[in-house]
């Protein structure tokens, strides 16, 4: 039987495409049964409309997830694994739970979505697979680490095992160079929870035993290692962990079981094919003039050439009265072809020139990037997001929010045999 899913912040399927297959695999051992996505402050819900349409029978919501929760959770079916890349926010504690009613963060922080979920099923979900960004473990600027801490406790109050590693998709052969942090949970009721906790090394977890250690290789450990302890008190973990110290106890490779955390620094070990940018590109004859740009936009004043390029000149700030002088490195300009790309951002589409839009040369000519090379930097299906009302623009900003799907693929695909104790048969030379 299928593990049934609950997709939150779905955006436009990343994680559904990643566990699914578009189309669905045969194969497939995941079925998403209920999905969320709202974008706050816009009418059109682009990435819902583009959800439905590729999923047309999907029990897709289109409301804030917050407000579901608060007032109609019990809509919410029961499910195996919850997945979800959820928004980088301020995760402290405005006040403890039993003088909250059920209100343990600041509203609309929606990590609090999550952990009211779990906290009202009564049925929770044996697993979660969530995604953010890295900055994650070492936020905020001024108690690092507390919000991550946060998350930790939340879980290991609500029964968890949980073990996290930060992955650059590029590192393991994916064409685009985009660092994320992914979290798995384990429920107490799950085998992988059991399995998690009896075993006497940890490391041996994270290094070779664990979800992300199969689907992920990484070499020997440093000797770097660090532990610690989580108090069961949210207020007080958002009030006091690391208060005081420079840096993160959490690096990029770690786990937490019964309040207890062991963490470490993980290296990559890929040997097999790897997806550069020049093999994600179009043919010329296939772009759409509107792509390429026009000589006076590369070298005018303010034209890609000088945003690209080195900077060290004189600078005024009118409000301030300031002069100063601005720095600033060049960058690869056009893009190298031969090297997987940078990170996509919101910001991609659009004509006009700036800093960290991507340029190719093709045929010559200089050029942005098309919807279809963007959405094959994030290994979605081509023209995934085409839909009639969705503006090129806009279909880079999907793809600038969305994550990787090839390593969703990997993860769900280790996580079913992990929880079906099947025999691994994912193997360096199938790109592992």
């Amino acid at each position: 039987m299928a593990l049934k899913v609950v997709e939150l912040f779905a955006g436009v399927g990343g994680f559904r495409i990643g566990l699914e297959g578009y189309p669905r695999r045969k194969d497939c051992n995941y079925e998403v049964i209920w999905s969320n996505q709202w974008e706050p402050s816009t009418k059109k819900q682009q990435a819902s409309r583009i959800y439905k349409n590729r999923w047309p029978q999907a029990e897709h919501s289109v409301e804030n997830i917050a407000d579901v929760v608060e007032n109609k959770w019990h809509t919410i079916p029961d499910h195996d694994l919850l997945v979800g890349g959820f928004p980088c926010q301020d995760y402290s504690v405005a006040t403890s739970l039993k003088n909250s009613e059920g209100l343990i963060g600041k509203k609309g922080v929606l990590w609090w979505s999550i952990e009211a979920i779990l906290r009202k099923k009564v049925n929770k979900p044996k697993y979660l697979l969530l995604e953010n960004v890295d900055r994650l473990l070492k936020s905020p600027s001024k108690q690092r680490g507390r919000d991550f801490a946060v998350m930790l406790a939340s879980l290991n109050n609500l029964g968890y095992a949980v073990e996290w590693r930060v992955i650059n998709a590029a590192e393991y052969g994916m064409p685009q160079r985009r660092r994320r942090i992914f979290i798995l949970a384990y429920h107490q009721d799950s085998g992988l929870y059991n399995r998690m906790v009896q075993t006497t090394e940890k490391e041996n977890w994270l290094q070779t035993d664990g979800v992300f250690a199969h689907a992920f290789q990484i070499k020997t450990f440093n000797d770097n290692s660090y532990q610690g302890t989580l108090e069961e008190d949210l207020a007080a973990v958002s009030a006091t962990f690391n208060l005081g110290g420079k840096a993160s106890p959490f690096l990029n490779s770690g786990l937490m079981y019964k309040g207890t955390y062991v963490t470490n620094k993980s290296f990559p070990d890929y040997t097999g094919p790897r997806t550069t940018l020049g093999d994600i590109l179009l043919e010329e004859s296939l772009v759409p003039e509107s792509f390429f740009i026009r000589d006076e936009d590369i070298h005018s004043p303010k034209g890609w050439k000088y945003l690209k390029g080195a900077k060290n000149e004189a600078r005024y700030n009118k409000k301030l009265d300031f002069h100063y002088t601005y720095i600033e490195g060049g960058m690869v300009f056009p893009e190298a072809l031969d090297n997987a790309s940078r990170t996509i951002i919101t910001k991609e589409g659009g004509k006009t020139p700036t800093r960290f839009k991507h340029v190719v040369q093709q045929g010559g000519r200089l050029r942005r990037l098309t919807p279809i090379e963007l959405e094959r930097l994030n290994m979605f299906p081509d023209n995934h997001t085409e839909l009639n009302g969705v503006s090129a623009t806009k279909r880079a900003f999907l793809m600038g929010n969305a994550l990787v799907v090839g390593i969703i693929d990997r993860l769900g695909k280790i996580l079913d045999q992990q929880i079906h104790q099947k025999t691994h048969t994912l193997h360096r030379e199938d790109g592992l």
